[in-house]
């Protein structure tokens, strides 16, 4: 087990920006403290050929752009905020206005677009960590937060979030990194097949994809995954939610409250035998199956992307969550700690 490190450009501040790659033998992880974003996660198929099953881009103007979000962390909040408006203790605050009417994955200087400071090196993870000040996205409080990604010898990537505000903020952190099991360079994803143990979701109100704030049965429709189907089956089925979307870019709840960490999702490639595992501490997960991945865009090693050539699970409070009383609150308390994981395990069958 290793971690080692080289440049990776420059930053738009002139900066020195580095990757770092933790090695197990089996799994390699590329990471960039651009982002704290997964650059790669590399390993041998059925049969012995080396995949990197992560899309990304081989240089920092590729993930300054980055309109996908590919790989990146989010925060303070992932997921869309309704007309970027909530309120705390009777005082409204607004954030950016870039999706639609609404606020998505935080705004326009996001953690995913800053540079973040490399806390601490082992033998099997890397720590960044980064301080977003009192109202510099919008959030009230100053907010110190660090990503500490592990790889451990069981193959298992666990992405563990801490933070800390001085103020009650919204903290609800993410990864947005998009898997394709056959490969990045591989094409669509629809023949993935994808188990999901979740027997309700989240429906959205139109192709805003604010959540209505009702908490709907799988059963009978479409977003039923809790038996193991292609993720392509029924991406086109004439059903409203997957209509208003494009196809697949819901949440999905694994539990009601913040709790223990649990496995929540599995999917396996057929064609490379690349199997992957998700599990998290927290109630929800967005199952986005790429549907509007930018088309024509080059990622790494000059491959072009696009629709649904990745997909993602990004665990997380529920959209909108801080404006719906129904759902789990990511409110953070002055002084309270902000501590959550999420685990990606990756084999072969």
């Amino acid at each position: 087990m290793a971690v080692t490190k080289k440049a990776f450009g420059t930053s738009k501040e002139g900066k020195e920006l580095t990757l770092y790659t933790i090695d197990n033998g089996s799994v390699q992880v590329d990471l960039t403290d651009l982002g704290a974003t997964i650059v790669s996660v590399r390993m041998q198929d059925k049969n012995e050929t080396v995949r990197d099953i992560v899309l990304g881009y081989d240089s920092p103007e590729g993930y300054y752009e980055n309109s996908c979000f590919f790989g990146a962390v989010i925060g303070r909040s992932g997921n869309r905020i309704d007309k970027g408006r909530f309120s705390i203790g009777g005082k409204e605050y607004q954030l950016d206005i870039n999706d639609n009417e609404n606020n998505l994955h935080s705004g326009l200087n996001g953690f995913d677009k800053r540079q973040w400071e490399t806390e601490r090196i082992s033998d099997d993870s890397v720590t960044f960590s980064l301080k977003d000040a009192d109202l510099e996205q919008g959030y009230p409080g100053n907010f110190q937060v660090c990503v500490t990604y592990t790889l451990t010898a069981e193959n298992s990537l666990i992405l563990h979030y801490e933070g800390e505000c001085d103020a009650d903020t919204v903290a609800n952190m993410t990864n947005h990194v998009y898997f394709n099991l056959g490969g990045h360079d591989s094409g669509s994803i629809e023949d993935h097949e994808m188990l999901l143990r979740c027997g309700y979701y989240t429906p959205v109100r139109d192709s805003q994809a604010i959540p209505t704030g009702e908490i709907a049965p799988v059963e009978g429709t479409p977003m039923d995954f809790r038996q193991a189907k292609p993720i392509g089956q029924d991406i086109e089925a004439d059903f409203e939610q997957l209509k208003f979307v494009q196809g697949y870019d819901h949440n999905f709840v694994i539990k009601r409250e913040k709790g223990v960490v649990e496995q929540f999702a599995q999917v396996y490639c057929p064609k490379t035998g690349i199997c992957m595992t998700a599990s998290t501490d927290l109630p929800g997960v967005q199952f986005y199956a790429g549907n509007c991945i930018t088309p024509g865009q080059t990622g790494k090693g000059g491959v072009v992307y696009g629709k649904r050539h990745g997909f993602c699970l990004e665990s997380q409070y529920y959209p909108n969550s801080i404006n719906q009383e129904g759902f789990a609150s990511p409110l953070l308390k002055a002084g309270e700690k902000y501590d959550t994981k999420t685990v990606y395990t990756f084999s072969v069958r």
